[in-house]
């Protein structure tokens, strides 16, 4: 009780998350019930952010199968999955964003919400806690299934080192937080 008051103040504990990862569904643009499904959250081809099926606090283990974000092989676990609907169809050789490439306007989006994210869970933004989902492998050591997602961004002319198009991304986000 507030003394005085006569009313119960509730605490809520934060809730921290040990990192974001960040990934291309080959979705066509618009958000789908099957991307909403394996992603905390996907952004639209003009940018708008929708939620998943399933919030956050569902990959805090001990994880329940069909209850939580299944986004990134043996990395669910405290892990927040963010994802841009696009690049259905692309294809790594020969090279094609297939016909739904990545927007401007979702890097944007993307950028932003993962700043957000980052702050409301605790998350440091640094390469092995803010990463795209080709950055696990070669960062973390996790092996991943040949996943090269995201390799590419608008105005590249095709897929780059996965840690460098991170690294695009991580100033971009590091921008949004400023």
């Amino acid at each position: 009780m507030s003394s005085g008051q006569g009313s119960t103040k509730i605490v809520v504990p934060k809730i921290t998350m040990d990192r974001i990862i960040m990934h291309w569904s080959a979705g066509n643009g618009k958000v789908s019930d099957l991307e909403k499904k394996h992603y905390h959250f996907i952004v639209a081809a003009d940018g708008t952010v929708v939620p998943g099926t399933n919030p956050v606090e569902a990959n805090i283990p001990p994880l329940k199968s069909g209850s939580y974000a299944a986004h990134t092989w043996k990395l669910n676990s405290n892990s927040i999955g963010v994802a841009v609907s696009a690049m259905a169809g692309a294809t790594e050789r020969p090279w094609s964003p297939g016909r739904s490439p990545i927007t401007k306007d979702q890097v944007e989006a993307l950028a932003s919400l993962v700043a957000s994210l980052s702050i409301m869970y605790g998350v440091k933004v640094t390469p092995e806690t803010v990463l795209t989902h080709a950055e696990v492998q070669p960062t973390l050591g996790i092996t991943q299934r040949a996943k090269w997602d995201i390799t590419w961004l608008p105005g590249m002319k095709k897929p780059q080192d996965p840690v460098e198009v991170g690294n695009i991304l991580r100033a971009k986000i590091i921008k949004e937080l400023r």
